[in-house]
This record gives C-alpha cells, sequence and structure tokens, in this order.
C-alpha cells in the first residue's frame, strides 16, 4: 500500500537531509510477520528521494504512528506536501532463528569470499 504524508505544514528536503514525516497511520501487525517501509521508484528516478533506513522495519509489537525517513540523495531541494504519496508498505512474514554457538562452520566452495568474490 502507498504511504502518505499527513504533514500540514510543506517539509522542505534540501540535499543530503532527511526529515521525518509523519503518515497518521497506525497499525497492528500480527506477530510472526514485519511491516516493511519501502522507497517509491518514481521518487528515486525523478528527485532522487528515498529512504535512509530502506527497508525499515515495523515490529509486530510497536503500536506508535509510521513515520517515514525521507531523504533527498539529489542535488536539488524537494519540497513534501500533505497528502504527496512517499513510501510504500509490505507486510511479510518473519522467521525467527535459532542461533548456536559453534567452534567451526561448515566448508562452501565460496567460503568467507564476498564483495564481487563470485563474478560479474
Amino acid at each position: 500500500m502507498d504511504l502518505s504524508s499527513a504533514s500540514i505544514k510543506d517539509i522542505v528536503l534540501n540535499p543530503m537531509q532527511t526529515e521525518l514525516i509523519p503518515t497518521n497511520y497506525i497499525i497492528e501487525v500480527p506477530p510472526g510477520y514485519e511491516a516493511q517501509v519501502r522507497p517509491r521508484s518514481g521518487l528515486a528516478l525523478k528527485h532522487n528521494i528515498g529512504i535512509i533506513n530502506s527497508p525499515g522495519t515495523i515490529d509486530a509489537d510497536y503500536r506508535g504512528e509510521m513515520k517515514i525517513l525521507l531523504t533527498n540523495f539529489g542535488k536539488e531541494s524537494y519540497i513534501v506536501k500533505f497528502g504527496d504519496r512517499i513510501a510504500q508498505l509490505v507486510i511479510s512474514r518473519v522467521e525467527k532463528a535459532d542461533l548456536q554457538i559453534v567452534d567451526k562452520l561448515s566448508e562452501t566452495k565460496r567460503s568467507s569470499g564476498g564483495f564481487g568474490h563470485t563474478g560479474i
């Protein structure tokens, strides 16, 4: 679902600035699920506007208003107005892991290689 700005006042996002944008949405996420706040592709493409902690996670035990950490990654100021669609919300299942401390991990072909290790 789309999330919109609920700020009555215009919010100016200057270049490389992050603001907390209210939505007036309060939800109850069922246990075993999370809500993920994601950026809108059109804002990213046209105005370099994104979400600094994307995807933002709303845990099942949170009961406050959803607010969006909107960031201007561009070179020009951007104005957020009341009702502007600024983010998207996705509800996803969350699996709880049973972590264990071990002395040794199993071997794989990749091992600890990362960040480009597997090629293009």
